[in-house]
């Protein structure tokens, strides 16, 4: 049996009386394209931040590849091969798209941060001009991030993120904000992307995740409700009554994606 590349075990986060995240059981085997999905208030982004140890757990466990990580900090689950791109984006905008792919990369260990080596700085270069070719913005290279669109930024994001190396790219809200062309080109570079590298994504916008994902986490309410395929997401009456108090079949059956659900891209309150 195949060790799952993310493994959550009993995972709870409490807030004084609250638990925003309520004994989840969690597996993502590698090469798998999984979403995490429900209302807001579900406690998707409190789970995706006990992954990347950017806060830590109450109870329970966090394992990678079969590896106990529960008690490592973020920088050192990064070393690890657990990347992440944020709803709000961290790049450097007065640098220009190709050096913030190239700090990326040097921040990796053996990533030549301080060599003076021209060929490694070379070679540097050129793995951030090959993640651009990769994710669409090799004429933008030398463009400010400033200067680039909503859309480009998030491409940009998906770069930086490669450029560190991580067998786990965590994604929160990444076609937050995208027009619906924008968001058919970054599912297009998502799916791109090599089986090497496991995908777990936080994403309201439901056509972007039954798209993408292979499988699929339903949190409410802290708890898990559901894990499954996107068509077993879809055809499940307790999701349609998490999602708005109803068992209203035609939710998630339309097969061109639910195209009538009116779910808001800003948590509210612990997501």
């Amino acid at each position: 049996m195949t060790t799952p590349l993310l493994e959550l075990r009993g995972v709870t986060r409490q807030f004084g009386a609250l638990r925003a995240v309520d004994g989840v059981d969690l597996q993502v085997p590698p090469g798998a394209r999984h979403a995490l999905i429900g209302p807001n208030g579900a406690g998707k982004s409190t789970l995706f931040k006990l992954v990347t140890g950017s806060m830590p757990v109450t109870s329970g466990t966090v394992a990678l590849d079969g590896s106990d990580i529960t008690k490592l900090g973020e920088a050192q689950r990064a070393r690890r091969g657990i990347s992440q791109t944020l709803q709000h984006s961290s790049l450097f905008l007065s640098q220009t798209v190709e050096r913030n792919v190239v700090m990326a990369a040097q921040r990796q260990p053996g990533g030549n941060r301080h060599s003076l080596v021209p060929r490694r700085q070379k070679a540097t270069r050129d793995r951030a001009r090959e993640l651009l070719v990769d994710v669409g913005l090799e004429r933008r290279s030398g463009a400010l991030v400033s200067a680039l669109s909503h859309g480009e930024r998030r491409q940009l994001e998906v770069a930086v993120a490669l450029a560190c190396e991580p067998r786990l790219l965590l994604l929160d809200e990444p076609a937050a904000g995208m027009s619906p062309a924008e968001s058919g080109r970054l599912v297009g570079l998502l799916k791109a992307l090599p089986d090497t590298v496991t995908l777990v994504i936080v994403e309201h916008d439901l056509d972007v995740v039954f798209a993408l994902a292979t499988s699929v986490t339903v949190l409410h309410l802290g708890k898990l409700l559901l894990t499954g395929s996107p068509d077993e997401v879809r055809a499940s009456t307790a999701v349609q009554e998490a999602y708005l108090g109803t068992g209203r079949e035609s939710l998630f059956l339309d097969t061109d994606g639910p195209a009538g659900l009116d779910v808001s891209r800003s948590e509210q309150g612990v997501s």
